[in-house]
This record gives structure tokens, C-alpha cells and sequence, in this order.
């Protein structure tokens, strides 16, 4: 018998290691291990805990009709897991176990110590590059170095990805689970201890999911570089919570863009798509080859020289939504109430946080994770690094993002604003994005700026110029 242990891969088509579980002949069980202390460690978004919950459930019933039992164990850390796992598979009297491979450094040493602790019982473990569209680690450039750019990166990727042809997934051989595993068994009323959040404004089943693909790509994608930045239309997937999870696959987003595309001819919108698909996996080779990057550390080396202000109230105040500056609090708290932000405001907070209140990236990271439903750590980091000119291929730190003209530019007449700032709707479409120069604002229940942009910038000047003149010193 094979065990695949599913982690961030929750998905039952274009799974390599299920598939090359059930394609051994044998029969296959399948386990997820909860891990709720780790995932207080990594600040798991409570959404994400639900949605993860939820696609258990959903993705029990299509395992099942693969003939493929789903087992569930909770245990507090990725220690503990690695011990479960030897458990479950002598357990199910197994003679292999198959993963598909995460990057970041405490999985990495989770599988380590797995994978020696079963060679100890005489059972095999076999794991595979399945995040990827191409194996992480594996794309090097001409010196056999990595790319630290992402555009010759993305030269090189296009250069080897083939378009991935996605098959239906076959039944396993069936098997009857011994009495001692079927207490392991997941059911709907499973004790899941992690705090969870209603994540319920995305569907959990495979059917919805791959539905929601084919609709952005037929009625979406071809339009996608032209509506991708503007927060009030429909333009974006929304498909990374699925992503994150691995409840979807990046080949079969991929597969899909190629399938809905004219005699294989990639429009100016299937191309900005797939490059965001590319930077996912930009980010995510970057972790192979620097684990720094899981330990809280910033991609260049002068990032260390950063003098960052700690402004705890100020930090508070960005997190609720209440800065004063309408864009960054409307995202804010859209982030606080549905656990998802739309990209370009992403970048406009993050700027805002590290380049205006000049806070530490690392507290917007992990206040991220803490509330994203799509939370996933190489994307978080590589973004806020990005932002935060720190990070591989990040904007030059002179470029600091305006939050007034962000905020014309995007958001024009206010439409977004006025949605999640209801206190702003009676603030004319002249004002909406500086309210506190309209004459009737002292009627509007909404704070005054807490800082001025045009200072904060020269301030932040100084600091990054210090810090790379200090950097040059060092050296």
C-alpha cells in the first residue's frame, strides 16, 4: 500500500504524488496532519484555517470516489508530524510514502526527519516538484547561478515550460482500512482546535473551482492588463486562496490560459496572467537557493542597516484602517474583513507602511499572513521585500508610492473607497482622496492624515541612503 501525506496540495487532479501513487497498482490512502502550534509559529490567516478545513471535507468526497480513504491526525508542530506519519504508515502496514515537496526551511527539516525516521522501519519515501510548473531550483542561468531578476528569469522559464497537459485522474486499487486506522478516518465534525474564520465567500469543491478558472479565462483573462489594477472592477482570478492551498494546481491554470486562447496565441492579457503565475514561482525558486529568506532576513544585505522607527500606535492605526489616507485604509480594511486585499493595493499599503511610517516590513509580513486567506510565504515575502526595496528584484527605494495620487489613479471617483469607508460617501468625488482639504469635512466621522507624505518621503530617503552608504563602509 502507498500513503500520500497531502500538506499544501489539497487536490485530487494533477496531484503528482497521488498520481504516481495509484499508478504503482497498489492500493493508496491518503493523510493530512494539522500542526496548530506551527501554524501559530508561521501565523496562519484563521480564513485559511477554514478554508483548509472546508476543502478537507469537499476533497474527502472526491478522493473517495478515487477509492482512496482521507485520514486526519492533529498534532501540535512539524516535529510531531514527522513521528505521526511513521505511526500512520506502520499503521496502514505501508511500504511507501509520498509527498510533494515544500521549499521553506521547518518544512524542509520536517521531511528530513521524516524521511529518515521511516528508512528506520523499512519503508520508502519518495517526493516530488509539484508547486512548480518548473521544479524549484532547477532553472539556473548562464554562469549555473540562480536569477536574481525576475525578468531573465522569466526569459529562461518560458524558454523550457511546455504547456502542461492535465489528465483525469484514475481510481486506485481498493482496499479495506484495519480497524486500528479507521478511528483516523476525517468526517465532517472533525476536531479541528486551530481558530477558524468564515471563509465561506469562496467554494471549497473541485467543480466550483475549476469553474471559476474557465470563467475568468474566458470572460476575464483577455481584458486582465487592462482592469488588473483598479480595485472596484471584477478583474482579477481571485483563484489564490486555491493556490495557496494547493486546491489548484499552477499547471492547470496554466493548461486552462493556453486552452481558452486563440490557435494557442496568447493575448496582451493571457500574457500579464501567466507573468504573475511566473513571479509566484519566481519567488518560490528563491527560496531554495537563499533560506535566509524564511528567517526573517532581508535579500540584500544592506536591508540590515535599515534604522526602522518603532511606532507601535502608528502600526495599530495602519492595521485598522484609520491612517487618515482613504486608498490604504479602504484596503486595509477590506484585508480585515473578507482576509483577502486586491494587488495593487497590496503594494500601496505596503509602501505606505514602510516608506511613510518607515515601520519594519517584517511587521506588515507577519500581520499579512496573519490575516490573508491566500497567505502564502514565498509570494508574502517576496512582495513586502519587494516593496520594501530589500528584497530580490525589488523597486529602487527612491520609488515610494504617493497614497493620494495612488488613489486617483485607481480608484478615480472613489468607488472602492466609498465601499469599505462608508463615513466618506458624502466627501465629493474632488475630495475623495484628500478629504481633510474639503470644507465640510468636519462633519465626516473620519481621522486627519497621521503623517504628511511629502515629509515622510524626505525622511525616508535619508534612512535608505544611510543605510547603503553605511553598507558601502562595511564592505
Amino acid at each position: 500500500m502507498k500513503l500520500v501525506w497531502l500538506r499544501r496540495d489539497l487536490r485530487a487532479v494533477d496531484n503528482t504524488a497521488l498520481n504516481s501513487a495509484i499508478e504503482s497498482g497498489e492500493p493508496v490512502t491518503a493523510v493530512f496532519i494539522a500542526t496548530p502550534e506551527q501554524w501559530h509559529q508561521h501565523h496562519m490567516a484563521p480564513r485559511q484555517a477554514d478554508l483548509i478545513y472546508r476543502r478537507l471535507s469537499a476533497l474527502q468526497q472526491e478522493l473517495r470516489a478515487l477509492n482512496i480513504p482521507l485520514l486526519y491526525k492533529e498534532v501540535s508542530d512539524f516535529e510531531q508530524s514527522a513521528n505521526s506519519i511513521v505511526e500512520i504508515a506502520k499503521l496502514c502496514e505501508v511500504n511507501e510514502v509520498l509527498v510533494n515537496q515544500d521549499y521553506e526551511v521547518n518544512e524542509q527539516a520536517r521531511d528530513k526527519q521524516a524521511q529518515s525516521a521511516l528508512a528506520q522501519q523499512g519503508i520508502g519515501w519518495q517526493s516530488y516538484h509539484d508547486k512548480c510548473i518548473i521544479p524549484a531550483g532547477s532553472l539556473l542561468n548562464k554562469q549555473g547561478q540562480y536569477f536574481k531578476v525576475f525578468t531573465p528569469f522569466k526569459k529562461a522559464w518560458l524558454a523550457v515550460a511546455g504547456v502542461p497537459i492535465i489528465s483525469a485522474t484514475q481510481s486506485a486499487a481498493k482496499a479495506a482500512l484495519a480497524k486500528a486506522v479507521q478511528p483516523l478516518v476525517w468526517n465532517q465534525q472533525q476536531l479541528f482546535s486551530y481558530p477558524r474564520e468564515d471563509s465561506s465567500g469562496w467554494e471549497v469543491d473541485f467543480e466550483s473551482i475549476r469553474s471559476q478558472l474557465r470563467s475568468f479565462c474566458q470572460e476575464r483573462m483577455d481584458s486582465y492588463h487592462e482592469q488588473r489594477d483598479f480595485p472596484a472592477i471584477d478583474g482579477t482570478s481571485s483563484l489564490s486562496p486555491y493556490l495557496a492551498i494547493g486546491a489548484l494546481s499552477a499547471r492547470q491554470c496554466m493548461a486552462r490560459l493556453y486552452a481558452e486562447s486563440k490557435m494557442g496565441f496568447l493575448s496582451q492579457g493571457a500574457q500579464t496572467w501567466l507573468s504573475e503565475l511566473i513571479w509566484r514561482e519566481f519567488y518560490q525558486h528563491l527560496l531554495t537557493f537563499e533560506p535566509k529568506l524564511c528567517k526573517g532576513k532581508d535579500f540584500l544585505y544592506w536591508g540590515r542597516y535599515v534604522k526602522w522607527w518603532q511606532e507601535h500606535d502608528h502600526f495599530e492605526r495602519w492595521c485598522q484602517g484609520e491612517t487618515g489616507y482613504p486608498i490604504v485604509d479602504a484596503a486595509m480594511r477590506q484585508l480585515n474583513q473578507t482576509g483577502w486585499m486586491h494587488n495593487r493595493l497590496r503594494m500601496i499599503v505596503a509602501s505606505f507602511l514602510t516608506k511613510d511610517l518607515h515601520i519594519d516590513w517584517r511587521w506588515g509580513e507577519r500581520y499579512f499572513m496573519s490575516k490573508l486567506v491566500d497567505g502564502d510565504y514565498a509570494a508574502n515575502n517576496g512582495g513586502w521585500q519587494w516593496c520594501a526595496s530589500t528584497g530580490c528584484d525589488g523597486q529602487p527605494y527612491f520609488r515610494i508610492f504617493n497614497p493620494i495620487t495612488q488613489g486617483e489613479k485607481f480608484d478615480e471617483s472613489g468607488v472602492f473607497i466609498r465601499h469599505w469607508i462608508p463615513e466618506l460617501s458624502s466627501v465629493p468625488d474632488k475630495y475623495i482622496h484628500a478629504p481633510w482639504l474639503w470644507a465640510g469635512v468636519n462633519s465626516v466621522l473620519y481621522p486627519s492624515p497621521i503623517v504628511d507624505h511629502k515629509a515622510e518621503r524626505e525622511v525616508t530617503l535619508d534612512m535608505y541612503k544611510q543605510a547603503r552608504d553605511k553598507d558601502i563602509h562595511v564592505a
